[in-house]
């Protein structure tokens, strides 16, 4: 009975000291993973709570400082962040992140005026230490896996510097639910499988945005289907309209895209719908809307009460003499003719010497 006794608290006291090992080991990992991402948050971040917990941990009220230029005070503010990493990459190595949930947030990005998008510099954007170059190149950031990063109900806020005007241009989401799937950070040179969905905001009324496919962001290479449908057309007329045309006082814009990236070239061919389109008083430039007289698309629209226009977008994203925003207003205003039947030189005397070259081969 006795040596039963000392075997039953041997074996007790050998289980209890395997799990103060695990609890200790447990609270290690945790421990590294909560100062590995204090760390990779960047000097412009604070947190209003820490959670360390078994899943992982969580981070409450997450704030990013923007840094002097930027459209906004902050990059990003994420009322809460859950990190749940790969246990097994907790004690050495490079970390693998399981997933990560975001979720009452508001991020905040900059497309610059040369047509670069920048997501959140503060974090992916490490400048180099101060000093002479004797000090050394800037450390390079730890490599970093993440399975699955979940946006839930998310704004985005885009400041679109690349559109013609004193200002960018504002465009903003809300109710934004987003998945991006095979993060490779900061590299980012892995395809990223991308899925989201939300609201287009609007003066007028909101659209429904959504986008399925891969995108590999350090090569740009992509495999994209975009939608969007009941959109204000008020709040994309600077994508599609010359300084010199007229404006628009409401409509509303469907658009589906099928945009692949290879080598830096672009093919996409799309869809664009115009429904109850009315016209702003003209500039004083003749009345234009997107190089055509306002008098023959109100006559088209009259007729049809909608216009479809069928569009292919080709060109090289490494050629500094071709742009995406330039080429959809070209592409547009000649669909925009052939739709209303108006001859395409009355298109080329609207948009000038670009539509001329695009044409004219």
């Amino acid at each position: 009975m006795n040596r039963s006794r000392r075997l039953l608290a041997g074996a007790a006291l050998g289980a209890t000291l395997i799990l103060l090992a695990l609890a200790l080991a447990h609270h290690l990992a945790v421990q590294r993973l909560g100062a590995a991402v204090r760390d990779a948050l960047g000097p412009r971040a604070t947190l209003g709570a820490v959670e360390l917990g078994w899943s992982g941990v969580v981070l409450h009220d997450l704030h990013v400082a923007a840094a002097p230029g930027w459209p906004a005070d902050e990059e990003l503010h994420a009322g809460r962040v859950r990190v749940q990493p790969a246990w097994r990459s907790a004690f050495g190595g490079a970390w693998r992140i399981e997933r990560v949930e975001v979720d009452d947030a508001r991020i905040v990005l900059l497309r610059t005026r040369e047509g670069r998008l920048r997501v959140l510099p503060g974090l992916l954007e490490r400048p180099a230490p101060p000093g002479d170059a004797a000090s050394g190149p800037a450390p390079a950031a730890p490599a970093l896996h993440i399975g699955t990063m979940s946006l839930n109900g998310v704004q985005v806020d885009l400041h679109d510097a690349s559109v013609r005007g004193k200002r960018p241009h504002h465009l903003r989401l809300a109710e934004l639910d987003a998945t991006l799937q095979g993060l490779q950070l900061p590299a980012l040179d892995t395809p990223v499988q991308v899925q989201l969905q939300g609201l287009f905001k609007g003066p007028s009324r909101d659209g429904q945005l959504r986008i399925d496919g891969q995108l590999t962001p350090t090569t740009r290479d992509a495999d994209l289907r975009a939608s969007l449908t009941g959109a204000d057309l008020v709040a994309l007329q600077p994508y599609l309209l010359r300084v010199a045309d007229a404006g628009v006082r409401r409509g509303t814009l469907d658009v589906q895209v099928h945009a692949k990236v290879a080598a830096q070239r672009l093919h996409a061919p799309g869809q664009l719908v115009l429904t109850d389109v009315a016209l702003a008083s003209g500039t004083g430039l003749g009345d234009r809307f997107a190089g055509l007289s306002r008098d023959a698309v109100l006559a088209g629209l009259s007729r049809r009460g909608r216009i479809e226009i069928t569009f292919t977008l080709d060109g090289r994203l490494d050629d500094p003499a071709f742009s995406i925003n330039d080429d959809l207003a070209t592409r547009f205003a000649a669909g925009l003719a052939e739709s209303l039947g108006v001859s395409l030189s009355g298109v080329v005397d609207g948009v000038g010497e670009m539509v001329k070259g695009l044409f004219g081969r």
